[in-house]
Parts: C-alpha cells; structure tokens; sequence
C-alpha cells in the first residue's frame, strides 16, 4: 500500500480493520499534527497496519473486555510529526513530550523498525471505568500488575493524569513498567521510576496480591 495523499486515499487507509474493536483511524489524530499543519500519515502503511494489528489484538482489546472503553490520547506518530515533538521539547516547550525518532521507532512511529530489526507499536491510553473506581494514590499498580500477569506487553508508562498509560507492543518485549505516578513500595513513597523489569526481584511469578483487589470492579481472571 502507497502511503496516503488524497482525501479518499486517507478515508480508505483510515477504515482498515486492525481488531474487532479498532480501526486505523482511531489512532491518527495527533495534537502536534493538528496545530502544525502536518499530515500524520504514514510512510509505510503496510508495516504500520501489521504493527497496529497486533497491538490492538494482543493488548487493547483484551484489556477492553475486562476494563470497559479505552480512551485514545496519543497513538501513531509520523516520523515528521514525531521529530517536530522531540525538537519543541528539547526547546522547553510545554506539551511537547517526544522521544527522539529513534527512541520511538517500533514504538509511537509504528512504520519504522527498531535498531534491532523488530516492528511495534505503542498507544496512550485512558481506561475511564478503572480512573473512577480506583483514584487514589498508588492505585494504578493493581492495573500494572494485572497486564503484566495476563498481557504480552513490551513496556508500560504511567502518568499521574487519569492513570495514563503508553502501553507498547513489539517483536522483541522487554517487559519493564515505569512511572511518573507515584507508589509506595516497602512503607516508602517512590515519585517514579521502574516498577518492575528483567533483573529485578519482584519481576518473575505471579503478582495476584497486588491486582486481586480488582476483582471488586471487574471481571479479572
């Protein structure tokens, strides 16, 4: 597939199929694509539907099932758009939270390889039913804990607004979540940084203590 520069070109890219749920579409928008005049399209549709497909079917749509509707914040990213993101924020501009390109190849850019060799894609998201019934400090663990027991994720990255999260699949996972939420971890409170990834002690097993308190909301396995 051409990457598109029509109209109906764009209508039809954005009506493919990724999931039961999703279409292309759904994760197109971009606040610094909408403001800067820029076309949020990508280079290599195909990579960037094949990406997409698994994170919507691997990911989103589990997580849907049992959380209830996903709110898209921040999806696909250009390498255009996504390298105008980076400069703004390497200039201090406020809302511009780019990586650089490279950083986001298989990540929000979902038509480009890692340096590795292996597709992904990353999407930010907001699960409103969770936000409500868990609001408080340090409640977005249990939902961490969950994906990771239930969910092939590559990485995950809390925010303190709403609970969101960018929630990546790729080729090669490197199952690590982090935060810039809060948490309390044995009695203290830790302001960010990594809750669990490969290396550390609390990464293997099953982390049931942690998410069963969802079981109060949700239907969780």
């Amino acid at each position: 597939m051409k990457s598109p520069t029509t109209v109906a070109a764009l209508s039809d890219f954005g009506r493919v199929r990724l999931s039961q749920h999703f279409y292309m579409r759904d994760f197109l928008f971009s606040d610094i694509a909408a403001i800067h005049g820029l076309a949020n399209v990508p280079d290599d549709p195909d990579l960037a539907i094949a990406a997409g497909t698994r994170l919507c079917t691997d990911l989103l749509e589990p997580l849907q099932r049992v959380f209830g509707r996903i709110a898209i914040r921040s999806a696909y990213r250009s390498a255009e758009v996504n390298g105008l993101g980076n400069a703004m924020q390497k200039a201090g501009r406020k809302g511009y939270n780019c990586a650089s390109n490279e950083r986001n190849y298989a990540g929000h850019i979902w038509d480009r390889r890692d340096a590795d060799g292996h597709m992904g894609a990353t999407a930010c998201i907001v699960l409103p039913e969770f936000v409500d019934a868990f609001p408080n400090d340090g409640d977005w663990t249990a939902l961490a804990w969950w994906i990771h027991d239930h969910l092939p994720y590559s990485e995950l990255q809390f925010f303190p607004t709403n609970w969101a999260f960018n929630i990546n699949w790729r080729e090669n996972p490197v199952r690590a979540i982090h935060s810039y939420a809060g948490w309390k971890e044995e009695g203290a409170w830790k302001a960010s940084g990594y809750l669990t990834r490969f290396g550390m002690a609390n990464h293997e097993g099953s982390h049931r203590a942690q998410w069963q308190r969802l079981a109060a909301s949700f239907p969780i396995g």
